[in-house]
């Protein structure tokens, strides 16, 4: 993607300033199979190996999650997003699926795609980390080797921004609901080592 290079800084506030404005529409398009989630004390918990603390902080966070996502009916914005997932399942997916399917049950929009859903758009390498608000922007979002975001590029360019949406789209309408994905592949399961 081309664009403007921005800091992780740069990147958070550009973002939250069009998400807080009069988008209508927030697609996400997760590709990557392990990430660092900085701040996440539910990750943080997961990453220690305590697997019951990990699951107990999640379902903390219910009623805060359960609120913003009520906010953003309220505001008529749609967030939509397509997690890729490899088999095997890596161990931060059993971790952060168990947290994606909360979020579905609270309203947020989520499909889980395979990869030979994803293949034919990755001739060229693995598609990368991808953020749009409607038809305005999107962006890239960057991470180094370990999975820590670093930054982005954004594109406010009609075309790049119409080329990924409808990448995301695609993949979107033909990608599986997260929580039958969820309650086939998923339940249960606890990461290697976890206790």
């Amino acid at each position: 993607m081309t664009g403007d290079r921005l800091s992780l800084d740069d990147y958070i506030a550009d973002f939250t300033e069009r998400f807080e404005g009069p988008a209508a529409d927030c697609w996400k398009l997760e590709r990557r199979q392990t990430f660092v989630e900085q701040g996440s004390a539910s990750y943080d918990a997961f990453a220690r190996g305590d697997w019951a603390e990990a699951l107990r902080l999640i379902d903390e966070r219910k009623p805060a999650l359960r609120e913003y996502h009520e906010q953003l009916a309220e505001r008529g914005l749609d967030v939509r997003r397509v997690r890729v997932v490899e088999q095997p399942v890596s161990p931060y997916l059993i971790w952060e699926l168990n947290s994606l399917r909360q979020r579905r049950e609270l309203g947020e929009l989520i499909r889980v795609a395979g990869h030979d859903l994803v293949a034919p758009h990755e001739a060229g390498g693995a598609l990368p980390e991808v953020v749009g608000i409607d038809e305005a922007v999107v962006y890239q979002v960057l991470y180094d080797d370990d999975g820590v975001a670093t930054g982005a590029i954004r594109s406010t360019e009609r075309e790049q921004v119409a080329r990924w949406r409808g990448v995301f789209v695609a993949l979107f309408d033909r990608s599986e609901d997260i929580a039958d994905f969820f309650d086939r592949e998923i339940a249960g399961l606890r990461p290697p080592g976890a206790r």
